[in-house]
């Protein structure tokens, strides 16, 4: 089983995704923002194609490719579910992923959280990120993005608790789990 937890910045991704992970019997939390690091610190940016010299490791190529062999290699090596936390918002990178993921295990789950843009403000103050950071620059693109059947099923987090969010994610895998 693959739980995919999709959302703008400061959605709550990780925080969900930790939180869950302990109820998942068997289950690891694999985040492909790591790849990309690891991307940016080993591709140095006069080798990077033009395209690939923006201020997003998505838009790196490998990044989307790597995501998705590490999960099949962490699948086939240590045998866990896993639970994946990670803002993919762009139509390409999201249907490559979401459809190499699919290949790798067909009991695939996705959801997006949705949250106002107020809500998702405070809560990228919360965690200290400056207004002005790459994060606050990032969130209406994220926000008006995720409307759309593509990154359905969504959750919306206003007004709801971490253990809110867990347990309509926890339930939904349970009740359709193949």
């Amino acid at each position: 089983m693959i739980v995919m937890i999709n959302g703008a910045f400061g959605s709550g991704k990780t925080s969900a995704a930790t939180k869950l992970q302990p109820l998942i019997p068997n289950s690891m939390i694999y985040d492909p923002e790591e790849i990309g690091y690891m991307l940016k610190n080993v591709i140095a940016d006069d080798v990077r194609m033009e395209v690939e010299k923006t201020d997003d490791f998505q838009d790196m190529e490998l990044w989307k490719v790597l995501t998705v062999k590490v999960a099949r290699e962490i699948r086939q090596k240590y045998d866990k579910h896993l639970i994946v936390p990670m803002t993919i918002y762009k139509s390409e990178q999201f249907s490559y992923i979401h459809r190499g993921l699919k290949e790798l295990d067909p009991n695939l789950f996705h959801f997006t959280l949705m949250t106002s843009m107020e809500t998702l403000h405070e809560r990228l103050l919360k965690r200290g990120d400056e207004l002005d950071g790459w994060t606050f620059q990032q969130a209406v693109k994220c926000v008006e993005a995720f409307h759309g059947a593509r990154f359905e099923e969504y959750i919306q987090t206003d007004g709801q608790t971490r253990d809110d969010v867990v347990n309509v994610i926890f339930s939904k895998v349970l009740s359709n789990r193949k």
